[in-house]
């Protein structure tokens, strides 16, 4: 019987939770409160306009703390920045990379020699043996509750159908708000879970009044899935704005997202003006407010301390057995 790690005897922490990377959302300073209250967490590099501010938040959160935390990288050829951030987590020895969007291989390849550990996104059984047989430390299962980019797969499907045909420790995506849930993704096999949502409107984000507001105000019924901004599936609030730009990809994106020739243009065109619009959404106020959450809203009611959040959900967290 393949005996899996638990996320936490993977990297050594107290609990086994990840505060998830989140576009445009993770900071240095949720990273910090974080690693200081027994969990680890990641950011996204494409959070970074520029490497020296990439490696200057790496340096910031290393001279802070020793404890693990790791970085999101777009392995996607829609990413140009992808070889240079590449290049600069090796060299300062992040402890993990999580893949997504691409394949994953080049990632394994540099990170195996030099200890760094890699943590794939996977929405399906198909791509997880992929990433299992390119040598992936761990699976981040990305489920149909999670904010963002989500998978089709309910939270407890995909953990089983991974767990009985991969031998990878999977780390949940998707729908963990509560230590009731975080317990049970655990027991039904689960190595630990990345948690997004409930982070959103934390004291230490960076993003908008009004976009932690909503975050207050909005709840689960109010989240819903549009294909318009990034040519995937997205989970967003169903603002008004959302509302009038509808969730479904128009004939003329429809044609340029299937066609081989034109859809890695067409994605790279989408992607950009979907995730400029998210962008602006995030800081300002505007009328086009696109704000991504996922089903877990539901459980935000206030904005609070990074470290409270974390108290709440590991405090009901009973480990397996």
């Amino acid at each position: 019987m393949n005996v899996r790690p638990t996320l936490t005897q993977m990297l050594g922490i107290d609990y086994p939770v990840i505060v998830a990377p989140m576009f445009l959302i993770s900071n240095t300073k949720m990273i910090k409160a974080a690693l200081a209250s027994g969990v680890t967490a990641a950011f996204p590099a494409l959070n970074y306009r520029t490497d020296a501010e990439l490696r200057a938040a790496i340096r910031e959160i290393k001279e802070f703390s020793s404890k693990p935390f790791g970085v999101n990288l777009i392995v996607n050829k829609s990413n140009p920045k992808y070889k240079s951030q590449l290049k600069t987590l090796l060299e300062l020895k992040v402890d993990y990379i999580i893949t997504s969007l691409g394949s994953p291989k080049e990632v394994i390849d540099q990170c195996k020699p030099l200890g760094i550990k890699v943590f794939c996104d996977v929405v399906d059984l198909a791509y997880a043996k992929k990433v299992e047989q390119m040598g992936a430390d761990a699976l981040i299962a990305v489920n149909s509750r999670a904010g963002g980019h989500a998978g089709n797969i309910a939270p407890r499907d995909l953990i089983t159908m991974l767990k009985e045909n991969c031998g990878l420790p999977i780390i949940s995506a998707g729908g963990i708000a509560t230590g009731q849930q975080l317990t049970e993704v655990m027991a039904w096999g689960a190595a630990g879970a990345s948690v997004g949502t409930i982070f959103i409107a934390c004291a230490e984000a960076d993003i908008s009044p009004e976009y932690k507001q909503a975050m207050i105000d909005y709840g689960e019924k109010d989240i819903v899935r549009t294909t318009k901004l990034s040519g995937s599936a997205l989970t967003v609030i169903n603002t008004p704005y959302v509302q009038q730009l509808g969730t479904k990809a128009n004939w003329l994106e429809w044609i340029l997202n299937n066609n081989k020739t034109l859809k890695k243009y067409a994605k790279m065109l989408l992607a950009f003006r979907g995730m400029k619009a998210v962008e602006k959404a995030a800081f300002g106020a505007t009328y086009k407010t696109v704000w991504c959450a996922g089903p877990a809203i539901e459980h935000v009611h206030s904005i609070r301390p990074l470290r409270e959040i974390v108290q709440d959900l590991t405090t009901g967290y009973v480990p397996p057995r």
